[in-house]
């Protein structure tokens, strides 16, 4: 397809599988009602879909919204771009599921015995602390924004492959998107889930036995990229450089401990119905890991298909319009395009629940009904779609990118407030937050000193070491709040709740 010449069979696949997830977005307000009469009276109803959701809707859920558009498009980019180095993101979503396994149960017995909505409700319900709700509740919408912005990203991809031009249909879509999360809060993602994620398990399987087939195998794939790594040299290659090594297994640590602090994964975590759902999950989602790491090989079929583009994520729609026919390559796109909507939408919602209970019925309206903080809450996550589009519509592409890396580096500074209070009670809120504020600067410090890299190079006599920078400052901010409690040496908290250690 020529460049700005509209693939109209494509786009008729496309536009088809998107009007069938917005009727069923629209249609999902009915669904997992729980006998509930007014779905959006309620921010339980509204923000957690009643926390209801058993073990395969979670599993979709929690998938649909960790699994997303932008990294179908930016795992085969990266490993198109850098090889080996590409694929920490597999190492890291077989990290995570135990911290899950671990972790998570205790989080949703706590939320769950108390009412909590948020990450930052749980830890004001722990600590007593208004200040340090605050900071985690700040940290979290701050840190999703640019998450949401890089899913437009994802979806402006791959219409641009169809040969649309021009905003108006991204902001058309995410017009669409907008109403229907208003209206069925996150019945609506969840039930898309089971589409996208459908969609994507068929293309991907597809893609990665047609494509070797027209390419001469596997073996000529890799050989392919192989060449085209070593002609690029530096860092490149198929397999890891020394140096390397300390980098990627930090940055697949860190990462792993962080992905379950968004407020959009933990969205998914709160709306379980039981705390062995969450069990159950961590036990069955690294079946998308296996999903993740056949998608990044695509990026080394693109060297074998000797494609040309302008940007390394135009890999992926650029392989599916050269190799397969216009209506499977709609079907591709469509369901790139479908799993940009499910985590916009829930990452929508997890900021407008943090908004609402952290701030709005924190500091301005303490009385607040229910049904009021519903109302609050879906207006905001219109505010935090319409803000996501403009981010994306007037800044470079590349500055949304960064700013999400940097979102990584703060989410995970929230990590020792949310977390260590589920286990012991030793640290006090004045300590954690101590630790939050210097892990949280001297983070960022180091990261804008690098020009926002994700990782940071310390010289320590004759040696260099090269670590994740949001790992570091999680180490930082936890020796911090280590000094400040042992220099306060305020009495412990109760301990941990019963129902917690179940």
């Amino acid at each position: 397809m020529m460049d700005g010449q509209i693939n109209w069979t494509a786009l008729s696949v496309f536009v088809f599988f998107f009007l069938l997830v917005t009727v069923m977005g629209f249609w999902a307000s009915r669904w997992q009602s729980g006998g509930a009469k007014d779905k959006g009276a309620h921010l339980d109803e509204w923000g957690l879909g009643g926390r209801n959701f058993g073990t395969w809707i979670t599993w979709f859920l929690v998938g649909g919204d960790f699994y997303t558009a932008y990294t179908v498009i930016a795992v085969p980019a990266l490993v198109y771009a850098v090889g080996a180095y590409g694929f920490f993101a597999l190492p890291y979503t077989i990290l995570v599921y135990p911290i899950v396994f671990i972790i998570m149960p205790r989080l949703w017995h706590a939320a769950h015995k108390a009412g909590h909505v948020t990450a930052a409700d749980v830890v004001y319900g722990r600590y007593g602390s208004r200040a340090l709700e605050l900071a985690i509740a700040v940290t979290g919408v701050v840190a999703t924004m640019p998450y949401i912005a890089l899913q437009l990203v994802g979806m402006e991809v791959v219409i641009k492959a169809l040969g649309l031009t021009g905003e108006l249909p991204l902001a058309a879509a995410f017009v669409i998107l907008a109403l229907y999360t208003y209206s069925a809060g996150l019945r609506a993602p969840a039930l898309i889930a089971f589409v996208k994620d459908l969609m994507i398990y068929i293309v991907v399987l597809v893609a990665v036995v047609l494509v070797p087939m027209k390419l001469g195998g596997y073996g000529s794939v890799f050989h392919a990229a192989g060449d085209a790594f070593a002609a690029k040299g530096g860092a490149t290659g198929l397999t890891l450089k020394p140096a390397q090594y300390l980098p990627y297994a930090s940055l697949a640590l860190g990462s792993a401990l962080a992905a379950f602090m968004y407020p959009h994964t933990l969205t998914g975590i709160f709306a379980a119905k039981s705390a062995n759902t969450i069990r159950k999950n961590a036990v069955f989602l690294p079946a998308y890991t296996v999903l993740l790491g056949l998608i990044a090989l695509l990026g080394y079929m693109a060297y074998a298909a000797k494609l040309t583009v302008k940007s390394n994520n135009d890999v992926v729609p650029a392989l599916f319009n050269a190799l397969f026919p216009s209506w499977f390559a709609g079907f591709a796109f469509a369901a790139i395009a479908i799993g940009a909507l499910v985590p916009a939408a829930v990452m929508s919602i997890g900021a407008a629940n943090l908004f609402t209970r952290n701030f709005w019925k924190a500091y301005v309206r303490p009385d607040v009904t229910p049904a009021g903080e519903a109302k609050v809450a879906k207006i905001v996550s219109l505010v935090v779609k319409l803000g996501a589009l403009v981010f994306i519509l007037f800044l470079p592409t590349q500055f949304a990118l960064d700013l999400q890396l940097l979102g990584g580096l703060w989410i995970l500074q929230t990590f020792p407030s949310v977390v260590f209070g589920l286990f012991f009670g030793w640290f006090r809120a004045p300590a954690l937050l101590a630790g939050w504020a210097v892990g949280l600067v001297g983070g960022s410090w180091i990261a804008f000193s690098d020009g926002i890299k994700p990782v940071h190079t310390f010289v320590i006599g004759d040696g260099s070491y090269t670590l994740y920078t949001g790992l570091t400052a999680l180490v930082l901010n936890i020796v911090v709040a280590v000094v400040v409690q042992l220099v306060v040496k305020g009495g412990p908290l109760r301990e941990p709740p019963v129902l917690a250690r179940q």
